[in-house]
This record gives structure tokens, sequence and C-alpha cells, in this order.
């Protein structure tokens, strides 16, 4: 699919609410509230955007609006934490060196992160003119497999996906596991949340039950939701851009010719690609922009400069991590090949 730039989309597009926004990055570290909740270091790295309010337990009763003193996104009534694990490159000696992050076509100046989406429709869907319902205080959710390690265990998930930039703008072809080939640009992963809600429970026992794609089609075919979980939400959407320029000398990739990328989890097949989420907007404000004439900008909500996101910043819990230098094991004694 040929992808447009936003400010294209944004002359030719009524004005309905896709919501488009960079997130800074908020602290990088060995913490992981949702899956591991208390413990302190979890198993593996993790980025992390959002609300400075962020900690080790995130009890689902916490005010996170209310405890946060900042936010690293744009939307600055967004205090919610976003989350997901870091990639490494593995060099043909067998150090491991951890791969930053770039900002998003539009988004110059922010400090890595991710951007995320809030969609009533598909993304090139112009017109989002679906009813959509916002997630409630203390909702949460986590997308994928960090087991996964075949094709058949990620195709499960729709939507998590790679994609090798030529530029910054590239979006197909979407693939499911690592690229094989050096890319131009860096690699891009994307993640899409399910959209049908049991609307009743903010959680569940693998915080994926509580949550359905829809009974047939998908989200951005308007499949309807299963009568499990009736209540259709709104597509949620990372999108991370890793700056795998600087390891594209294949003379410095595995002699057998495998491509030499790993999560900070151990999987060099891509297929453990994971997502997770705290839900966090203060008051009615997710719900109140859904509902307004918003096309990647959204007047209804607050916004904060560029310098604003980049100075909210929160100290590692974890220190003993090497996280900048040339390591002989990924963080948590972690190997590439687990």
């Amino acid at each position: 699919m040929k992808w447009l730039s936003f400010t294209s989309l944004a002359l030719i597009a009524p004005s309905y609410a896709l919501i488009r926004f960079p997130c800074a990055q908020l602290v990088v570290d060995r913490l992981d509230p949702l899956v591991n909740p208390g413990l302190v270091p979890s198993p593996h790295l993790h980025q992390i955007v959002g609300g400075n309010s962020f900690n080790a337990t995130m009890d689902p009763a916490k005010d996170m609006p209310g405890e946060s003193t900042c936010t690293t996104c744009q939307f600055s009534e967004d205090f919610s934490n976003y989350w997901t694990a870091v990639l490494y490159f593995k060099a043909r000696n067998g150090t491991y060196k951890r791969v930053p992050q770039y900002p998003n076509s539009g988004f110059d100046g922010v400090n890595a992160g991710m951007t995320v989406y809030y969609m009533q429709d598909g993304l090139y869907n112009f017109q989002q003119t679906s009813k959509v319902t916002a997630f409630k205080p203390g909702f949460r959710m986590y997308i994928g497999d960090v087991n996964a390690r075949s094709r058949e265990e990620v195709e499960r998930f729709r939507q998590l996906t790679y994609t090798c930039l030529q530029d910054i703008n590239t979006r197909d072809p979407q693939i499911l596991d690592f690229p094989k080939e050096p890319c131009p640009a860096g690699i891009m992963t994307a993640l899409r949340f399910p959209t049908c809600w049991d609307g009743k429970n903010l959680d569940s026992a693998d915080h994926m039950s509580h949550m359905s794609y829809p009974e047939s089609g998908t989200f951005e075919t308007g499949g309807p939701c299963p009568a499990s979980h009736p209540v259709r939400v709104g597509q949620l959407f990372y999108e991370v851009l890793w700056d795998t320029r600087q390891f594209n000398n294949k003379d410095e990739w595995p002699e057998d010719g495998s491509q030499p990328f790993v999560w900070s989890f151990g999987d060099s097949t891509g297929y453990g690609n994971h997502g997770d989420y705290l839900f966090g907007w203060k008051g009615d404000a997710l719900q109140r922009a859904l509902d307004s004439p918003c096309y990647i900008n959204c007047p209804t909500l607050k916004t904060q400069s560029v310098q604003a996101m980049n100075s909210c910043k929160k100290d590692r819990v974890v220190t003993q991590d090497n996280l900048d230098d040339w390591v002989d094991t990924l963080p948590g004694g972690m190997v590439a090949g687990m």
C-alpha cells in the first residue's frame, strides 16, 4: 500500500478521530509491572514511555493522572504507560549492543520513544466515523507472546509486524519476523492491539482474555465484535523506529549469513514481539477526543512542546545493567536463541 505523508492525509481527510502522537523516552529499565508486578528486576529490559508515576507495581487502583507530575507524550492529558522490549544487535564476535530508537516522520527532536495511535477505523480509512469506546481507569492489556518462536505461534496475533525501512516513510511490506537484509533507514516494529472488549473486566489473568479480535474480518474491514466481547474500542497501535543503520555492515553479521538482531529477552526470530499498555488518560480526555473532530492533531486535547516531552524523565531502578556499551550478555543474563 502506498504511504502518504501525514501532512497530505490531513489535507484530504474529513475531521474525525484518528490521533497520532509521539511519546519520548521515559526510561529504559528492567521493570514490567503488568506481567511481573513488584518483581525488581524483571526478567528482561523494556523501553517505557508516558506518565512519570510509572513504577514496579502499578496497582490497578493507582491514580496515574493524579500521581504523575509530567508525561513524555505530546498530549499532556495522557499519563498512560506504553512499553515494549528493547532491540539489540549481536555482532559476529558474540557481543551485544543496544539499538537506539529515533523519532518518527513529523516528530523531529523527540527523544527516542514511540509513536502512538488511537483510531476509530483502519489507518487508511480517511472517514474515521465508527463509534468507539475509550478505555476506563484501571484498564490494562498485553499483546503478543514472549515465548513465540514460530510463524504459527505469532499468527494468532493480528498485525505484530516489522518493516525494513528504505526511508522514514516506508510502511510496506510488513513481515512477521526480523528482516534478513540490512535496512537503509532502520527497522520499524508495529503493534496493533485487539479492539473488542468484554465490557466488564479491566484486566484478566493473561492480560489478554478480556479483549478479542473481531468475530470475522478485521478492525480495518469493520468486522463485528463477538458476543462475548461486544464493546468496540479504539484501535491502539504502536510504531517504534529502531536505528539499525550503524549495524548494516554485513562483515559484522553472523558468519552463517543469518540476521543479527535479537530482542532483550533472547528472541532472535522476531516472533516474540510484544507490547504492554496501562490506561492513564486524565478524566474523559480520550473519549472526548474519540468523539471529536480530530485527525492526527486534536484541538480538544492539551498539547505540550517537544522540550517538555523530552524533559520528563524517570531514574532507572535497576542500575546494574550496562545499557550503553558492548556487553557479553543481554541484561539479566539473557542470550540470543533463548
